[in-house]
């Protein structure tokens, strides 16, 4: 087993990227979609569930940690691997996208972030310095670096300002982070939607030099159409030999635009949310098991699918257990929707080996053109 971080690029078809990323904690082969579980659970899935997916990696939140259970009650608890019961490789936000949401309850200043706390209205001050020590005391194996998300639409003016902060805050994550061999520190690039800015972002963290790069600052409400303008140059301008992370993305056909486009790593909350929301997410595109048109039709949600809701459970019965509100109906659809997705990302991988990728996205927009075929 690796004892240090290391990213080795396996194969390449055009932009899109084959590769593994190695972690003392196990291997993650990219592309690859990590679960999130914001406060050390993926709601409605035990870990043991997760990793059935497929899933190699899981994402959890340094906002939501600190106010509930605390990073120093998680540290003395063993470390949060060992308080969720998870052995694999966790990666943990910043918390920069969380507080900067508190719009009403912040001020940002040099030195960090005074907020207030959206469970108990408690005041805390979150910094660089002390992101980087949250991080630590968990025990996250890839950490990253404390940042301002810019919000969109942001001015040129305002982008600059936000850019060149979380720029300086990089250093200061860097700094704080130090030496920690067999663990990684990721910098964030960041400058909206202009190139010229993006390109400033990346050589100033390319200077600092960090184990892995995000494109941060993307899937804030700017739409997909803008979101692919952006990795047409902004993976480029990060190392090639380093991994590539976009977060906060997305939906099956913002993964399939985003590898194309050379991206390796994403979380998102929307296969667990739909999950719970009663929404399957499938090759055909969603399917609402909450229509009536389910209620009465004895096939899987997918009959392609391998997983334990597709293989044992009907429409007719997640229509039935949603409609209830019964809490086995969130479990076999977030289920589902995380098995699909791990799905997705290994036939990205395994095409993008073989130098199939057109093929691959070509069949993958075909189906979901046909849609779900209505009920028996």
């Amino acid at each position: 087993m690796t004892k240090r971080f290391e990213f080795k690029l396996l194969n390449t078809d055009g932009r899109a990227r084959r590769g593994i990323v190695k972690t003392p904690r196990g291997d993650i082969q990219t592309p690859a979609f990590m679960p999130v579980g914001t406060a050390a659970t993926v709601k409605a899935m035990m870990p043991e569930s997760v990793a059935a997916t497929g899933a190699e990696i899981l994402l959890g939140n340094t906002y939501h940690l600190m106010l509930r259970p605390g990073a120093e009650r998680v540290a003395a608890l063993g470390g949060l691997h060992h308080f969720m019961n998870w052995d694999k490789p966790i990666l943990t936000d910043s918390g920069g996208y969380q507080v900067m949401s508190l719009t009403d309850l912040r001020k940002l200043t040099e030195e960090g972030v005074r907020f207030r706390s959206h469970i108990d209205g408690s005041e805390h001050n979150l910094t660089p310095e002390r992101s980087m020590e949250i991080q630590k005391l968990v025990g996250s194996d890839i950490v990253m670096s404390f940042d301002e998300c810019t919000p969109y639409p942001a001015t040129q003016d305002q982008a600059r300002v936000s850019m060149e902060l979380s720029m300086r805050w990089a250093a200061r994550s860097r700094d704080a982070f130090g030496d920690r061999p067999g663990y990684a520190l990721f910098g964030i690039q960041q400058g909206s939607t202009f190139q010229d800015m993006r390109e400033e972002s990346a050589d100033i963290l390319r200077g600092i030099e960090f184990d892995g790069y995000a494109v941060g600052g993307l899937a804030v409400g700017e739409g997909q159409e803008m979101m692919f303008q952006v990795l047409e140059y902004a993976p480029a301008q990060l190392p090639v030999d380093k991994p590539r992370y976009l977060m906060g993305v997305g939906k099956p056909d913002d993964l399939v635009g985003a590898v194309e486009r050379g991206i390796d790593m994403f979380d998102c909350v929307l296969p667990s949310r739909s999950g719970r929301t009663g929404q399957g997410l499938t090759r055909m595109g969603a399917v609402n098991l909450r229509n009536a048109r389910h209620k009465s039709d004895p096939r899987p949600l997918d009959e392609a699918c391998s997983c334990p809701c597709c293989k044992n459970y009907s429409r007719a019965y997640l229509h039935h257990t949603i409609k209830c509100n019964e809490i086995i109906g969130s479990m076999l659809l977030t289920w589902h929707n995380l098995h699909y997705y791990q799905e997705l990302m290994a036939g990205l991988r395994d095409a993008i080996s073989q130098n199939a990728l057109d093929v691959f996205v070509k069949g993958f927009h075909a189906k979901r053109a046909e849609g779900d075929i209505a009920p028996l």
